[in-house]
């Protein structure tokens, strides 16, 4: 089949008429679409905000179950440290020779000084259930038989360790709870060592500074026995409020309790056999979920009526700043002169600053370049004529020409530094501190407080910073080959002040081995030909050597004029 050139006409016409409609169709104002926005924003919002509110939730769950478990962990763990500590003490009082002897009343001596300052007592008790020794009343005092008679049984019986449930103390006349070693003594009578604890010293063991606010906690014997507890309601040798304890299983759980549903988590101690118990009400539990929900529907209400009427605000800005720019370009237009205005918007603002600073820039760029190349072309000739004397100067003081071509690399280096400040510095000047640090900095031995910089902030123009760079680099070569720093222990010292219109600069080298000799060679070289005739003639510096006991120092007063050209930093921020 042949399409005609007419049919491919109309069919390109077809094709840019749909962008064109499509084009119109878009075509609403700023309000609209910023409602638009507004929806697109809210409405998945609200979306998320109900998945992550559920994800919350669960999350919340998983978050107050672990901290349930290590609420009641910390106090399981705080009563079986108690528990491996009354252990340790039977341990202990098991090895004494007064038991071993028969001799109770030393026994009854040395138990009461190990438990001094504690609230633990000692007993022995025989195979009758007879009290032998008991710290709590002085030896020698008739003793009743033991309280808990089914336990120590027990213990005597199975001939191991163990920890009694709670019990009503007759010597204490309050609850307690003992810990029994059995034990065979040489006579070949078994007896069982015990300790023998007050249970309201176990109120400190469950803390309620481990638990999340609302939340209680309680240790519990065998049978379900409150043994302390953080809720001044369970009372210490009462059942707990949750009369099915004992089948409570371990870890997270729920229950109710007189219309009251309760979310428990428990731990069980392989020790001591009891068990540790957290819990709260599910509603308390639940509390912080639900509020959470109820500022989330508030919030979200709030939010959506605050960016609607955001949304009329900013379309009415728009509208106007537009507005005024469609009128700026009419009279663009019509030959007229039209100034930068103020915008609400940057970016029209920008539009309308845009002329005016291109040609403002273009001014100020080619007054930049015309002023850096008669800087480099300036520069040039100044360091070449440095570099010249360089070269003729090391030509001349060098014995051979492997000192000659060493010597002139220092000094083309040292240049080089003080070009680099010129370069990174081209317009704004060379700080006085950066630039003796960058000539100082390859001579500075391991100890770096052999070398010490001070002084205030000076800015130097290029020529300056030239001049005044090469004399440090010379100062710190002859420091090297003949002063403070040819030894172990010399110190250098740079400082400087600005004293009215001048300048003054101290090189003093302490702690140095004087070769005379070596100074006096050393005036001859280059380094005194920069000192002396380039600080002099190009800086009109002022000279003092003075020649110490243990050092050098050379005293340099500048004019403050002759280190900063104002005409020239002018010129370049221009």
């Amino acid at each position: 089949m042949t399409i005609s050139p007419t049919d491919r006409t109309v069919n390109a016409g077809g094709a840019e008429a749909k962008p064109a409609e499509a084009r119109r169709r878009m075509h609403h104002p700023v309000v609209f679409y910023l409602i638009c926005l507004i929806l697109v924003i809210v409405i998945p919002a609200f979306l998320f905000s109900i998945v992550v509110l559920k994800r919350t939730t669960e999350a919340q769950d998983r978050i107050f179950e672990s901290l349930l478990r290590t609420s009641t962990s910390a106090v399981n763990r705080a009563v079986e440290r108690e528990i491996s500590g009354m252990f340790s003490t039977l341990n202990f009082l098991s090895t004494s020779e007064s038991l071993q002897q028969g001799d109770y009343a030393g026994l009854h001596a040395q138990a009461a000084k190990t438990l001094e300052g504690t609230d633990i007592y000692f007993l022995v008790i025989d195979q009758s259930m007879r009290q032998l020794v008991n710290t709590r009343v002085p030896y020698g005092t008739p003793l009743n038989a033991a309280s808990d008679p089914v336990s120590a049984g027990m213990a005597l019986a199975r001939g191991e360790r163990m920890v009694s449930d709670l019990f009503y103390g007759k010597t204490a006349r309050q609850w307690v709870f003992n810990v029994y070693q059995p034990m065979r003594l040489p006579s070949g009578e078994h007896v069982l060592l015990t300790l023998t604890k007050n249970a309201e010293a176990l109120r400190r063991v469950a803390n309620p500074d481990v638990l999340s606010p609302g939340w209680n906690a309680a240790v519990l014997d065998s049978r379900g026995t409150v043994i302390a507890s953080t809720d001044e309601k369970q009372e210490t040798g009462k059942p707990f409020f949750l009369r099915v304890v004992p089948a409570l299983r371990l870890g997270v759980s729920t229950m109710g309790q007189d219309g009251v549903n309760y979310q428990l988590v428990t731990e069980f101690s392989s020790l001591a056999g009891w068990r540790m118990i957290a819990w709260a009400k599910s509603s308390d539990v639940q509390a912080p979920a639900v509020s959470s929900f109820l500022w989330l529907a508030i919030g979200g209400v709030v939010f959506a009526l605050l960016a609607a009427v955001s949304a009329v605000g900013i379309a009415r800005v728009l509208s106007r700043d537009v507005r005024l720019l469609a009128h700026d370009a009419r009279r663009l237009g019509y030959g007229e002169r039209v100034a930068p205005r103020r915008y609400a918007i940057s970016e029209l603002e920008t539009v309308s600053k845009a002329l005016a600073e291109a040609a403002d820039a273009r001014v100020k760029s080619e007054n930049e370049v015309r002023f850096l190349m008669r800087e480099v072309a300036h520069r040039s000739k100044n360091q070449l004529t440095v570099i010249q004397a360089m070269l003729n100067q090391s030509a001349a003081g060098a014995e051979n020409a492997g000192e000659f071509a060493e010597t002139f690399r220092r000094r083309v280096a040292g240049l080089a530094r003080s070009t680099d400040l010129m370069i990174a510095n081209a317009t704004d000047g060379i700080n006085l501190v950066e630039l003796a640090r960058n000539q100082l900095k390859p001579f500075t031995p391991d100890d770096a407080a052999r070398v010490r910089i001070a002084g205030p902030a000076v800015l130097l123009d290029p020529q300056a910073s030239q001049t005044l760079g090469m004399a440090l680099h010379e100062l710190s070569t002859n420091a090297t080959k003949y002063g403070a720093l040819a030894n172990e222990k010399g110190v250098v010292s740079l400082s400087w002040v600005a004293a009215g219109e001048n300048l003054n600069l101290v090189w003093r080298e302490s702690q140095a081995s004087i070769d005379r000799q070596a100074i006096a060679a050393s005036r001859k070289g280059f380094g005194s030909v920069v000192l002396e005739r380039m600080l002099g003639m190009a800086l009109d510096a002022k000279l003092d050597f003075i020649v110490h006991d243990d050092g050098i120092e050379w005293r340099v007063t500048i004019p403050l004029s002759r280190l900063r050209d104002e005409d020239v930093h002018q010129q370049g921020a221009g």
